[in-house]
């Protein structure tokens, strides 16, 4: 994949070069982070005030059945909490992925230490009563779903009022709506309006700032948490392309940063409406370097505007 190559190209070339850092010295430092010298992050649901970490998991690459790949993503997965994150996002769109996350997370045995989100079908007919809460616990082996969202509103009239229910009976902890396209913003402004959701996922990036406007601002002004996912690009393309080979700026130092990934993950933790981000990620290295995000200083309303102006000038 090409963002693979490009994370890859980034850690080794441009960044090494800048920051004096290979990638060892970063798990060097996700170590040392981890041993209390740059405690983890985390921010506050809303709702309820429980706190989370801010780096968390997509795992729309998570549909494998090659044995290198499943073990690959245990890797990752049993590392995940170890470095002190929690929130693994996932959805019945995502192929085989609920099924390949529950699997893992049990012979694991490390379920209780996540923050398990998964999402409704993304297209066609729900199953009518109980039959899309079942069908997820089975799936991901689980007695309880942290977090259940309408994936990019697809039946959401009929599965609204589901969901509800389900949260009432401790079946589901919490509720809410996804999108990843510009088309549905006007639903999710409607949405915000109409429902009490306890969490919102929308796409937002240092290139894809369609919903800083509108989105984020109502959703803070209606105590609503925010996972952004698509942090560092994904189907626009890898956010990392375009800075591949180059070195970081000094000033990246202030925030604690050692790679672009962090800088832009950075980025977007510290908007005051986002939670939490969730980048794909299938490989330990990735897993260690965006971890770091969630750690040490973030950028000020100031510094967000120079990581802008940094962006538009390369």
């Amino acid at each position: 994949m090409s963002s693979v190559v490009t994370r890859r190209s980034v850690l080794q070339g441009g960044v090494a070069a800048g920051v004096g850092l290979a990638l060892s010295g970063t798990i060097a430092q996700a170590a040392a982070a981890k041993s209390g010298n740059l405690p983890a992050i985390t921010k506050p649901i809303p709702a309820t005030g429980e706190l989370l970490p801010v780096v968390g998991l997509g795992t729309n690459q998570y549909s494998v059945t090659a044995p290198e790949e499943i073990a690959a993503r245990r890797e990752v997965l049993d590392n995940f909490p170890k470095l002190g994150a929690k929130i693994i996002d996932t959805a019945r769109g995502y192929g085989e992925s609920e099924v390949v996350i529950g699997n893992l997370l049990k012979e694991l045995g490390n379920r209780d230490q996540i923050f398990l989100a998964t999402k409704t079908p993304i297209r066609g007919e729900p199953v009518g009563g109980d039959g899309e809460l079942e069908l997820a616990l089975q799936r991901l082996q689980t007695d309880r779903i942290d977090l259940l969202q309408i994936h990019n509103f697809n039946g959401i009239e009929a599965l609204w009022p589901k969901l509800q229910e389900w949260k009432q009976a401790k079946k589901v902890r919490y509720i809410g709506i996804t999108t990843s396209s510009d088309d549905q913003y006007p639903q999710v402004l409607e949405a915000l309006a109409k429902y009490k959701l306890d969490f919102l996922q929308v796409d937002y990036s240092i290139d894809n700032r369609g919903s800083e406007e509108k989105i984020l601002p109502l959703a803070k002004e209606k105590g609503v948490a925010v996972l952004t996912n698509l942090p560092l690009g994904g189907r626009r393309g890898s956010v990392l392309t375009k800075v591949s080979g180059k070195p970081l700026p000094a000033w990246a130092a202030d925030y604690d940063v050692t790679s672009w990934a962090q800088l832009f993950l950075k980025y977007n933790i510290a908007h005051p409406a986002v939670t939490a981000v969730i980048p794909g990620t299938t490989k330990i290295a990735h897993l260690k370097d965006n971890q770091l995000a969630g750690r040490g200083r973030l950028p000020d309303a100031a510094g967000r505007k120079k990581i802008e102006e940094l962006w538009a000038s390369i």
